[in-house]
């Protein structure tokens, strides 16, 4: 079995799409997607696209991907890359996947001389985080992630 990654291209949105749904129903998240493929394909490919994705093929079949931003740290003075999403299917875990991509990204880190690779692992995953322990990913665990969405932006928003 050959593992391959290559850059998602517009004609890959509606599997980007599904993987995102996939990944969410993995996550038992699946009640919080809003996203729609279309959303999805300007996202990816539109003109004032932000985000970009990687696909991972075994053997010529898409079994998952990556997608993923520009960050940007301070502290380092260099910009990062922040995975988003990975997700490979559960048929074609333990194939060299998920790796792949993660290496294609730590790739694109070393050929671009960016500060560091990050993401956010739900702390029930336990083979995500074994995988990613696996990997020599150190768990931040003394930063707390926060988030506001919905009313509370628009709430805040309306203070300037």
């Amino acid at each position: 079995m050959t593992v391959t990654v290559r850059s998602a291209t517009p004609a890959d949105a509606a599997l980007i799409h599904q993987f995102i749904l996939d990944l969410a129903d993995y996550e038992k998240l699946l009640d919080t997607v809003r996203a729609t493929e279309a959303d999805t394909a300007a996202a990816l490919f539109g003109p004032e696209a932000r985000v970009f994705a990687d696909i991972a093929e075994l053997d010529g079949q898409p079994v998952g991907f990556a997608l993923w931003f520009y960050n940007y740290s301070t502290f380092v003075g260099r910009h990062g890359i922040y995975l988003e999403d990975l997700f490979v299917r559960p048929s074609a875990r333990g194939a060299g996947a998920g790796k792949a991509l993660l290496a294609g990204l730590a790739k694109r880190c070393v050929d671009e001389d960016l500060g560091r690779l990050e993401w956010s692992v739900l702390d029930w995953n336990a083979p995500s985080i074994a995988f990613y322990d696996s990997l020599g990913a150190a768990s931040m665990d003394e930063w707390i992630i926060r988030r506001l969405t919905g009313e509370n932006i628009r709430k805040l928003a309306g203070l300037f």
